[in-house]
This record gives structure tokens, sequence and C-alpha cells, in this order.
């Protein structure tokens, strides 16, 4: 039993049943059904109209049984180094126990705190030092802070 396609819904068109439209140019065209055939002539696009055979395969319906889903790629992570620290730093540090590393911390911590006492306290006598050295007359006038940074005195205005 010869069986043909549908121009519009690709669907089977048995023997005896359908219409053939035959065009101006001579091409041929078999549709099931009236509704197939009217949506040809008024050139609707067969994609966008979900119950025909190449919408359903545009959008991958009903084809679950017959093809197994594609498995993805899993990623496998790997650690790489960091701009700081070697991979085996890194490594060392992660099979650290958590007391060790707090401890650790604290020290740093404690290293740090120590260290910007002690530029505050360098920035403290400088700055004695050099108001004491202004209080002495070694520096005479007053100057702004654009005047220090070495900006031109403004010109006063001679005419008017």
């Amino acid at each position: 039993m010869k069986t043909y396609d549908d121009s519009f819904s690709g669907q089977k068109i048995y023997p005896g049943k359908g219409k053939l439209y035959v065009r101006g140019d001579s091409k041929i065209f078999r549709f099931q059904n009236g509704k197939s055939e009217s949506l040809f002539l008024q050139r609707k696009n067969p994609r966008r109209i979900s119950w025909t055979v190449l919408y359903r395969r545009q959008h991958r319906k009903g084809i679950s049984e017959e093809v197994a889903k594609k498995r993805s790629r899993r990623a496998v992570k790997s650690q790489r180094a960091i701009v700081g620290a070697s991979l085996d730093v890194i490594k060392e540090r992660r099979s650290m126990r958590p007391e060790v590393r707090s401890a650790a911390r604290q020290v740093a911590l404690s290293e740090s705190k120590e260290k910007k006492a002690a530029t505050q306290a360098a920035k403290k006598a400088e700055k004695a030092k050099n108001a004491a050295a202004a209080t002495k007359g070694a520096q005479g006038r007053v100057t702004s802070k654009q005047g220090a940074k070495g900006a031109p005195v403004k010109v006063a205005a001679k005419s008017r």
C-alpha cells in the first residue's frame, strides 16, 4: 500500500484520502485534509503550528522513547596555584586542623597590630619633632596645604 506525506503537516496520507493541489508552476502538493490545505494557502509556517511534524521535530517532542538523552560531560575539578601561594602551600593549609589555623591567624593578627602601632608611634614622634621645630621659629609663616605642595602664590590685583 502506497502512502504519501502531507506537504504541510508531514503526516501520512493513505490511499483514497486527501487532496491533490497543483500549483501554476506544475508543482504538486498533497494534503491530508482541508485544514492543512487552508493553512498552506494562507502561507502559514508549519514550524510554528504545534501539531505538525516539523514543529514536533524542531521542538524535540515525542522522541524520548526512541533516543536516550546524551550524557553531558561532568566538569572535573582541578586545584591550581594562586599568585600568592604555590599548590603545595594551599594543600598544606587545607589539611591543617582548625585549632592550628586559628592560632596561626591570631599570631598573624597580633604581629600586624604591633607593626601598625609602631608606625603610628613613629608618625607621632615625627609630627612632634616638626611641631617643636616650627615653634622655635624655623618656619616663620603659616602655609596652606596648596602652598606646602608647591602651588604658586595668587597675585593680588593692581588696578581698579
